[in-house]
């Protein structure tokens, strides 16, 4: 799995992550796993909200999404 470059959102308070290709990741089964590791996540259904160092969201198509404004931050989460 590759991954374009972590680039800094729009917004400029987040990073994103673009797989190359696109995945279709089963969002329920990497909740499950991640739970059993202690992470928290919120499953809504479209998306995973995961509490690492800095809220993190990983979408069903692959995309992660790191909610903060550091690159250092950013880099170390993903």
């Amino acid at each position: 799995m590759t991954y374009t470059t972590l680039q800094l959102c729009s917004g400029r308070g987040s990073f994103e992550a673009i797989p190359r290709p696109k995945l279709n990741l089963d969002l329920a089964a990497i909740a499950e796993r991640l739970r059993a590791e202690g992470v928290g996540v919120t499953d809504v259904r479209v998306m995973l909200i995961v509490k690492l160092e800095c809220e993190t969201t990983l979408g069903r198509d692959g995309r992660i999404l790191i909610k903060t404004g550091d690159p250092l931050i950013a880099a170390q989460v993903f």
